[in-house]
């Protein structure tokens, strides 16, 4: 018996030596590449980071809403200022990992588990892009309710929608933007410019919740043959905070910055459909007000 336990034992170890070998030869070819693209792979400091990866950040801001204080922030924090292994080899600014949907190269290192799979990309500017892709999600769907530009509403709401375990994430990411002044990239939105995003964003969010969890579920390596892994994040238990409108829903409280404009678009109806339901003679509608979205 102990003589088989002993073998099988024995076994378990080779694999993993052949995995992790394997992985090493993988790490090194993206490597090379990386080198022979840039040749004099720089160094940044903090401030060079910001300059580099500032523009990029804006852009999403006002795509999406995310504020660019709390995009370079996290950049900052998860990248080394752009100096980890995985930024300077992988462009992979924000640490997401390999997917199902994930066909590009990836690169390995110790995680949440042993040679954790990251993305490659080709430059860091699809990893900015991809981060905004990653949270519109439905469990960071309220954040997109708040102001383009309140940053510290942003940071607190990230760390409760579980971005991060740390119970100092907010702190973190908050310190670093008042240090290096990085609220001066935010902007502020007027209230027809913030609905109009968030009718965009909450679109795509909506589209996309079927999918969520071949999209999002770390895969062991891409981009074929990929073996679906458990993670220790348990997503029924996303915090109980403000939800994003469900298709299925029959009814809604109007909330602050709502029209029946945005509301109808929301849930795939004309504002007339809206008004029939409600017995509603003209557009007004009042905080708090219940709305019938079906018969």
């Amino acid at each position: 018996m102990n003589r088989v336990l002993l073998t099988l034992a024995l076994a378990l170890l080779l694999f993993s030596s052949c995995k992790t070998r394997k992985y090493s030869r993988n790490n090194k070819q993206i490597e090379k590449a990386a080198n022979k693209a840039n040749p004099d792979i720089k160094s940044y400091t903090t401030l060079n980071y910001i300059e580099a990866f500032k523009g990029v950040a804006i852009e999403e801001m006002n795509t999406y809403g995310i504020p660019a204080s709390i995009t370079l922030a996290q950049g900052i924090i998860e990248s080394g200022s752009g100096n980890s292994s995985l930024a300077k080899y992988a462009n992979n600014h924000f640490g997401i990992k390999c997917t199902s949907e994930w066909k590009g190269k990836g690169y390995f290192k110790d995680d949440d588990k042993a040679n954790d799979c990251f993305r490659v990309y080709k430059d860091a500017r699809e990893s900015y892009k991809d981060h905004s892709t990653f949270l519109k999600r439905k469990r960071y769907s309220f954040l997109f309710e708040l102001d383009k530009n309140d940053y510290k509403n942003w940071a607190l709401g990230l760390k409760q929608a579980g971005y991060a375990t740390n119970p100092k994430y907010p702190d973190m990411l908050i310190n670093i933007i008042d240090k290096y002044q990085l609220y001066q990239y935010d902007q502020s939105e007027s209230e027809k410019e913030k609905l109009k995003r968030e009718d965009k964003v909450f679109t795509e969010i909506n589209a996309n919740i079927p999918n969520e969890k071949k999209e999002f579920t770390p895969v062991a390596i891409p981009p074929s043959k990929q073996i679906i892994i458990t993670n220790n994040i348990d997503t029924t238990k996303a915090p109980p905070v403000i939800t994003l409108p469900s298709t299925k829903d029959t009814t809604y409280i109007v909330k602050k910055g709502d029209t029946l404009y945005n509301i109808s678009k929301r849930f795939n109806l004309t504002v007339e459909q809206l008004k029939e339901l409600n017995n509603l003679s003209d557009e007004g509608i009042k905080i708090g007000q219940k709305l019938l979205l079906v018969k």
